[in-house]
């Protein structure tokens, strides 16, 4: 099935789905004959035909056997199978889990592979699970010192429409079923590649969304109000009177969105808490509000219903109600997290959308409390105590301030995902000067937000953030030394997404997304850097140069305490994709699927120009993992001996105790206490210039012996000064291990 987009989606076909008056039944899927760990009903179930037996095949909440379709695939009736499973059971009392165990966590897997299924090409007739699960493929990441793999989002997304599943409008990141797609594979797949997970002394990282569902079943039942299901989500039935307030639903929509005169009148009648702090996607026309309204759903009660619902994201992203007296969202989610941990075999699942759990009105003519609200950091607790309890660990993809990352981690996730270094090391390679990431590395040392319970990255399959909330919002009035002059936060933030975007988007191969960054893949970012105007310009001799400065990237994120993340984008060099392959993907403007580019990790398939869910091939500068792995040069092998020297020291337990000032602009220096008292210090050059620079710390010991980690030699002693000199190339970095006297 594909969709509008030109993705390949997965869904039932028309005789699961009849248009004529049917009664639906079911039997079980065939899967091997293997242990389960949890007993399936419904969501394990294919529906069959049964034709001309119901009266009335129209899909409302009046026909029995529409909402039992729905039911069938609801993720709340699923998760509540799930949890009576659990409960009375001796195994939910054998693991800690009140406080968060970064370090723990770390200790489990320190480098991770982050997956994006869409992008993934595989053999022909390979699944993206088959081949996540190949034994090649680990005995590469396992040579290379790769730990865990992220899959991405893999269960069905997107919706339901009448009998008809919809595609994902949202990456699959608006889920609605517990199931696997079966355009990513099957459960056994999934199970099979946990186990060679395990075999290699990995793990395998699931995601959920505690934040929103897609408009599945379980929407489609809220709306017919069958039930606690309008209790998973921030719905308000609006009455019939009050139907003239809202705004007419486009023939073949299902919503619209509110303009922000209706949003101040539903607010004033009553309805709703209002505007929020932020528009996410604000697009005019498209997404004005963070409120929609449905158009009319008879119930099963027979009754026509409107309701307004919120979504942080997009339209087709309702958001979970964590404080509805039903609990049915909490419920929904909780059994989720259950289903993949103890049944799929995951070792660890991502939060998505986790900052974004609570919502409160505020004073007359302000907006509603949408952001570090106490109530996501309850539910990050509830989250992570019960991943923790049946053994596992969780990570946030928290996009706000450091106070707020500091806030949920407190109780929460036991990792948080390093968005406020992220587009400060690229604003020191944009710009030689690494003044502002010493300032975010600062701050969050001074805040408490510990560098070894962050996942500092590469790129992932968002765009390269630029937001800088805890500047922009957070602390928007307070000053800050920039630059020889005294600045406020936002000024601050204004001035460095002025810095990227002069140098990143100047070129037509990356491209602003929104408000939120912009969308570019690591090696484009490198490229614009270094001048090039047209990725056609770069030539295979360029590619050592670009290869480079991606080590220095690298080695900023892997030579620090925490964990260290990287894509398959990062791991082949990926170029980002011309707009015109991905122009009916972009129309809307979301152009990060230019930076989603296809490719093929292993080298499987060199004749296919797209993935199998239609993603375009992308060029690749470095090419496949086990050509790479031949050839001591690459990129890969590289890597190979900057993460052998991490693993080695122990660096990523390591204590981070200074960010010192630098002699030269360009340079960059992180002192690291290690476990056995010894220190390491890694010295980066982000400038294209050779440096010859001097580094001072109060920390350093002197008479301490520095050696370098890469060739094991002697490379200088700290003086009476706790200084040493060192000579870098441009964008070179050193790793120095301090032997104390």
């Amino acid at each position: 099935m594909t969709d509008e987009q030109g993705l390949q989606t997965s869904g039932r076909t028309p005789e699961q789905a009849p248009h004529e008056p049917s009664e639906i039944t079911y039997a079980e899927h065939e899967y091997p004959a293997r242990p389960r760990t949890l007993r399936h009903r419904a969501r394990a179930k294919t529906p069959v035909v049964r034709r001309s037996v119901a009266k009335d095949g129209a899909a409302t909440g009046e026909n029995p056997a529409y909402v039992s379709w729905l039911l069938s695939q609801s993720m709340l009736a699923d998760a509540n199978e799930i949890a009576r499973q659990f409960s009375g059971q001796g195994s939910m009392w054998q693991n800690p889990f009140a406080d968060p165990g970064p370090r723990q966590a770390v200790e489990t897997a320190s480098v991770w592979f982050t997956a994006y299924p869409i992008s993934f090409i595989t053999r022909p007739g390979e699944s993206f699970l088959g081949a996540l699960g190949d034994e090649a493929l680990w005995n590469v990441f396992s040579a290379v010192g790769i730990e865990a793999v992220h899959t991405g989002p893999v269960k069905r997304a997107g919706g339901i429409s009448g009998w008809q599943l919809t595609s994902s409008v949202d990456g699959h990141f608006d889920r609605m079923s517990t199931e696997i797609d079966p355009a990513f594979g099957t459960e056994a797949e999934f199970r099979a590649m946990c186990g060679m997970a395990t075999w290699s002394g990995g793990t395998i990282i699931d995601d959920i969304v505690p934040g929103h569902t897609g408009k599945g079943a379980d929407f489609r039942l809220a709306e017919m109000k069958h039930a606690d299901y309008p209790g998973i989500y921030h719905m308000v039935e609006i009455e019939e009177e009050d139907w003239d307030l809202l705004p007419d639903v486009p023939a073949g929509r299902d919503s619209a969105n509110l303009d922000a005169a209706t949003e101040e009148a539903l607010e004033k009648a009553g309805y709703i808490i209002g505007r929020l702090q932020r528009v996410i996607f604000y697009a005019p026309g498209v997404k004005e509000t963070n409120w929609s309204a449905t158009k009319p759903v008879i119930g099963v009660d027979g009754v026509s219903r409107r309701w307004v619902y919120l979504h942080y994201f997009k339209d087709g992203q309702p958001s979970i109600n964590w404080l509805d007296p039903s609990f049915a969202g909490m419920r929904l989610v909780i059994g989720d997290a259950l289903h993949s941990l103890a049944d799929l075999g995951a070792g660890a699942l991502r939060l998505d959308a986790n900052g974004f759990l609570g919502v409160e009105k505020a004073a007359e003519g302000m907006p509603a409390w949408s952001e570090g609200h106490p109530l996501s950091a309850a539910a990050n607790h509830l989250i992570g105590s019960m991943v923790r309890k049946v053994g596992g660990f969780t990570f946030q993809e928290l996009n706000l301030t450091i106070d707020d990352i500091r806030a949920t981690s407190a109780a929460g996730a036991d990792l948080s995902y390093d968005f406020v270094n992220r587009p400060a090391y690229h604003h020191a390679l944009v710009t030689a000067d690494t003044e502002f990431l010493r300032l975010t590395l600062r701050t969050s040392l001074e805040l408490g937000v510990d560098p070894a319970g962050l996942v500092h990255a590469l790129q992932n399959h968002d765009e390269l953030t630029y937001e800088l909330l805890h500047w922009a919002t957070g602390h928007r009035d307070d000053v800050y030394p920039f630059a020889g002059e005294d600045v406020t936060g936002e000024q601050l933030a204004e001035r460095i997404r002025a810095d990227l975007s002069e140098t990143l988007v100047s070129v037509d191969y990356n491209r602003v997304f929104t408000t939120n960054g912009i969308a570019c893949t690591t090696a484009t970012v490198i490229a614009a850097t270094l001048g090039f105007r047209s990725l056609d310009d770069i030539t295979e001799a360029d590619v050592p140069a670009i290869m480079r400065v991606h080590l220095l990237l690298a080695m900023f994120n892997a030579l620090q305490p925490g964990v260290f993340a990287l894509s398959g984008w990062d791991l082949t060099g990926m170029l980002t994709l011309p707009a015109e392959d991905v122009a009916e993907l972009i129309a809307e403007g979301d152009t990060r699927w230019m930076n989603r580019a296809a490719h093929d990790l292993m080298g499987v398939a060199p004749q296919a120009t797209k993935s199998s869910a239609g993603m375009p091939r992308g060029r690749s500068l470095y090419g496949p993992l086990p050509e790479q792995l031949a050839d001591e040069r690459s990129f890969l092998r590289q890597l190979q001996a900057i993460l052998a020297v991490r693993s080695r020291h122990g660096i990523a337990t390591s204590r981070q105790i200074d960010v010192p000032d630098v002699s030269h602009r360009g340079m960059l220096v992180m002192v690291h206490e290690l476990e056995g008292g010894d220190q390491h210090v890694t010295v980066l050059n982000f400038s294209p210039e050779a440096v010859t620079g001097t580094i001072r710390s109060e920390h350093l010991m002197p008479g301490s012996r520095v050696v370098d980690m890469f060739t094991e030699k002697e490379a200088g002693v700290v003086d009476d000064l706790r200084a040493f000199l060192v000579e870098l190339e441009p964008h070179q970095g050193h790793s120095f291990l301090l032997e104390l006297p």
